[in-house]
């Protein structure tokens, strides 16, 4: 029997930290380390096992020395706080084993890692603990194609403790159809959806819902329209089934915008119990699209597109980006008019990136145009390319883009627009003492404390009037704009140095 410790480093502050929104609600972590429990559960059952989530729990030198072994996973964003515990576990004569999307994407970044279990541990883990066994453990384990998830096994949630955490994650498949150049999700799980069975995911809300969790799920999926002829005949209709006896446990997940073409997998998805989708929208600007293969989002209406969606009950969350070659200055005010006309609150902007392992790495490497290792983080006001515009001028419309969608009179207006389309959900999370006092310490810190309390105010009573069902988020959004406002403060004065002016309120419009 070994004593194997898991680690999950840390996440600096981004949009999807929520660090400034989870104290409304009592938790620690906006979601659990899923990657981490699912290889728990691929460990030999009879093996000891500990998790250590740095966003929840500190990492003591009395926990690495517990262990055999020390796992670590992670990803690009991680990347420091890995770094820093990869160190921790060397000097203390912990043998560290990694892998994730952080360390199969950079492996010659680590040296100082022991063994590197990389790509899907369904297929190099077994293979490692094999070679573990019979004391000749390799440095590095890659694996050649892509398992099957009718493998994988349940995570090991016991291993959790749920409360800290503000919502579940669940997986139903990997891989994504389309191939954008930025994005590194085809080079890690390939082009075709690879799916779990209808019964697999039952299983999993089973065990979840057994635990007592009540609230949101993440269906942690590349994209989980991938197949829509699966999800209209097996799984959708296993999740309507699933909640006729169950309370609470809404859903929400990532897609591309080719959704609203199908008004019947919108509803079958509202009906399923799913409240929201984050979307790539990316750009406004077709041109911007065709260079970054977007073609799933060009030679449409992507404002009606978004309204359809929104109409079916359905709330957009939009992942957008500047810096493409195509870019003109004039990007920044067009994508703060769409963004504002689209009624997407949750907003997510930022600076274009260049992956490890995509094609729009490969190709500005060849034009010489990679400048420092890729941070993960693409609202850290950084970016590892060199961009046709200019650094200065793309930054600089940048921070006009942040400062002007995260102005509480903008954001509030996108809230109401929001609610003036969007279909009241027809599941609902049930009331809890979190939920209950989340109200109060609102109103409180956003109502009479902050400097959008006019705002928070008048969304209330409007919702209050115009759209009741939709008053729980109504106080969650503008719990979110509070964290999304203090992530663009962070972005605009310490980038670069820059320093408000003393006495300067950035978020103080009249």
């Amino acid at each position: 029997m070994m004593n194997v410790l898991l680690v999950y480093p840390e996440f600096p502050e981004t949009f999807w930290s929520f660090t400034h929104a989870l104290g409304f609600i009592g938790k620690k972590a906006a979601f659990p380390p899923l990657g981490l429990l699912t290889v728990a559960a691929l460990l030999p059952e009879t093996w000891a096992k500990r998790l250590v989530d740095t966003n929840v729990d500190l990492l003591t030198d009395k926990d690495i020395l517990w262990a055999d072994l020390v796992f670590i996973g992670g990803m690009a964003v991680q990347r420091t706080s890995a770094a820093q515990v990869i160190d921790r576990c060397r000097a203390l004569g912990a043998t560290v084993v990694a892998g994730g999307p952080l360390f199969t994407s950079e492996p010659d970044a680590f040296t100082a890692v022991d063994h590197l279990v990389l790509d899907e541990a369904e297929l190099t883990l077994p293979r490692f603990l094999s070679d573990l066994e019979k004391e000749k453990a390799r440095k590095i384990y890659r694996a050649r194609g892509f398992c099957h998830l009718g493998g994988t096994p349940v995570p090991l949630w016991e291993l959790l403790h749920m409360k800290q955490y503000a919502s579940m994650s669940i997986q139903f498949s990997r891989g994504c159809p389309f191939n954008c150049d930025f994005c590194n999700v085809t080079a890690l799980f390939g082009h075709t959806p690879r799916l779990k069975t209808a019964e697999q995911i039952i299983f999993e809300l089973d065990e979840i819902y057994a635990s007592g969790w009540r609230g949101s799920i993440f269906f942690v999926d590349d994209n989980f329209i991938g197949n829509k002829k699966f999800l209209k005949k097996h799984l959708l209709p296993a999740l309507i089934e699933w909640r006729k006896d169950k309370k609470g446990c809404v859903f929400f997940t990532e897609s591309s915008i080719n959704l609203a073409d199908d008004p019947a997998l919108m509803g079958l998805m509202v009906a399923a119990g799913f409240d929201s989708v984050f979307i790539g929208i990316e750009s406004p600007d077709e041109a911007s699209l065709t260079e970054c293969h977007k073609t799933q989002n060009k030679n449409r209406d992507l404002l009606e597109s978004v309204s359809i969606i929104h109409r079916s009950g359905l709330q957009v969350m939009g992942g957008f980006i500047v810096g493409f070659d195509n870019d003109r200055p004039s990007i920044f005010s067009r994508q703060i008019d769409f963004i504002q006309k689209s009624g997407i609150v949750t907003a997510m902007v930022g600076l274009l990136q260049a992956v490890p392992g995509t094609r729009l790495f490969d190709r500005l490497a060849q034009e010489n145009r990679i400048t420092e290792s890729f941070s993960g983080n693409n609202v850290d006001g950084a970016t590892n390319i060199i961009p046709r515009m200019g650094m200065d001028t793309l930054f600089d419309g940048y921070q006009s883009i942040m400062k002007q969608i995260y102005l509480p009179k903008n954001y509030y207006q996108r809230i109401r627009t929001l609610f003036q389309e969007l279909k009241p959900p027809e599941i609902l999370l049930p009331l809890n003492l979190q939920r209950f006092l989340c109200f109060f310490r609102a109103a409180l810190r956003l109502g009479i404390m902050g400097k959008e309390r006019f705002h928070y105010w008048y969304l209330i009573l409007w919702t209050m009037m115009r759209k009741p069902r939709l008053l729980p988020m109504a106080i969650t959004l503008s719990v979110y704009g509070y964290h999304y406002r203090k992530i663009c403060e962070r972005c605009i004065f310490q980038c670069r140095g820059s320093k408000p002016a003393t006495g300067s309120g950035l978020f103080l419009d009249p």
